[in-house]
């Protein structure tokens, strides 16, 4: 394990600006903040992308991140790298895990979750395994042990629909896991539809046995997406339409009213039309591509907002114009009908921003945003620009809202500017990146080789390894 230390001196900067109304659906314009103190989590040779991370509700200060590693790279057949905070995120422990641990040869897209008990699950793919497993630890995401290894239904399951031509877990892709409400949820992609199960959560490593796999309805083809879980156990379910290539695309969603109850997922119901398609390809992510990357996030704190769901994703302006922008909307009856979208980056660039993530504070039921953001880079140098070409590089970039309508001014979280092909990764900066947020403070990760803390071994501009930051919310 290595141990990474911040100074004493940095940690958390506040977005010092109220809360403004979107004018027209876009955000209040951002205004010359300092990027907040960035940490190194990773420091390790070679790449890790596609970041999760996790505060515990019941010990803030403990924080736990998972990635992805290039362990083909390094020669290794299976693993993914894993660091734990006990002060905030001012230090780390790392470490592989499912290098043939306990954990068997994890392969990669990784998903954690604390829940109120303090619970943490996991989630990823097996190197070789048609399966997806589930990892549970009690102690702050210091040792993870298998509790679900998730499968197919038996046979006799309908499993497509008429007219559909893939089959229920041809593959396994992208899995997610999300806690709430006493319940425990994963949502995957099983060569096909969408496939969903839950379970019972009732105390620290009490968890119930996982209900036999259900095929949600209307998701053949359907993938890249998230899940929640409502005020009263329901859970809803975003998938994307990955069949329209580089154009359209569309988001659906899906809700199970009753959750580990009988009833099952209804039919699923249009959101918005994308533009971006499936797999539309961009000058920052060259290689990977990018989705729309829908995100969901479901009040449950009695708030204001209580039963509010939040929906983030990304919208292309025209088609193959590669100016994508982050959209937020909301729905109050539980998916039926949802708001307008309102534009979260407030840029006036026609430049990209891609692969959100958001996250909603259960103490205050205020929602974080965060992603990728090349506005900086015009391609005529300066702090946005690493190699004279417009639109390439990224910064990461975030906004905080009360309410889904209004946005706080933008942020740059990032303190450098990367190039996910310099890094040679294969995937870029991967399907997604990370977020949490509780108590005031989102703890955003990526994917980052601008090497601006100068403690990356690989140098700048090379390969890429995993930071964070923790970022106060703007009062009210």
């Amino acid at each position: 394990m290595r141990h990474i230390r911040l100074g004493a001196a940095g940690g958390i900067v506040c977005v010092c600006a109220s809360l403004a109304a979107a004018s027209g659906g876009v955000a209040a314009p951002s205004r010359a903040l300092s990027a907040p103190a960035n940490v190194d989590v990773s420091q390790r040779h070679l790449n890790e992308s596609e970041e999760t991370i996790a505060v515990n509700p019941t010990n803030p200060s403990n924080i736990v991140v998972v990635s992805n590693v290039g362990h083909l790279e390094a020669g290794l057949t299976s693993g993914m790298f894993a660091a734990v905070s006990f002060d905030g995120g001012a230090s780390w422990a790392g470490r592989l895990i499912g290098n043939g641990d306990n954990l068997g040869d994890a392969c990669c897209d990784p998903s954690l979750s604390f829940d109120q008990y303090g619970n943490l699950f996991l989630t990823y793919l097996f190197q070789i395994e048609n399966t997806v497993p589930v990892a549970l630890s009690t102690d702050g995401g210091l040792h993870f042990n298998l509790v679900a290894n998730i499968v197919a239904p038996p046979k006799g399951t309908p499993t497509k629909a008429a007219g559909e031509s893939r089959g229920l877990f041809r593959f396994v892709d992208q899995p997610t896991i999300t806690t709430g409400a006493g319940e425990v949820w994963v949502v995957v992609n099983a060569g096909g539809p969408m496939v969903a199960t839950g379970a019972a959560v009732s105390g620290l490593g009490q968890v119930g046995s996982f209900a036999t796999v259900e095929v949600v309805p209307g998701t053949n083809n359907c993938t890249y997406g998230d899940v929640a879980i409502g005020p009263a156990g329901q859970v809803m379910n975003v998938c994307t339409l990955t069949e329209s290539g580089q154009g359209g695309g569309k988001l659906f969603v899906n809700v199970d009213p009753d959750g580990l109850g009988p009833g099952g997922f209804g039919d699923r119901t249009f959101v918005s039309e994308t533009h971006v398609g499936g797999f539309d390809f961009i000058p920052a992510q060259p290689d990977r591509s990018v989705d729309a990357e829908p995100g969901l996030a479901w009040d449950r704190t009695g708030g204001p907002h209580n039963g509010r769901v939040y929906l983030v994703y990304t919208k292309e302006q025209k088609n193959e114009s590669d100016n994508t922008d982050v959209n937020v909307r909301y729905s109050d009856d539980g998916g039926a009908s949802w708001s307008a979208p309102v534009r979260v980056n407030d840029d006036s660039t026609v430049n990209s921003q891609f692969l959100p993530k958001i996250a909603l504070d259960p103490t205050t039921g205020k929602i974080a945003v965060s992603w990728y953001d090349a506005r900086g880079d015009l391609g005529t140098g300066g702090p946005g620009d690493t190699d004279g070409i417009p639109n390439d590089d990224a910064q990461v970039w975030g906004a905080f809202s009360a309410d889904g309508q209004a946005f706080s001014p933008n942020v740059q979280i990032s303190a450098g500017t990367s190039n996910s092909e310099d890094a040679g990764n294969g995937i870029d900066f991967g399907d997604y990146s990370g977020l949490s947020y509780f108590g005031g403070i989102a703890h955003p990760a990526w994917s980052d080789n601008s090497n601006s803390n100068g403690d990356n071994p690989d140098g700048a501009l090379h390969q890429l390894d995993i930071f964070t930051a923790a970022v106060a919310a703007p009062p009210s």
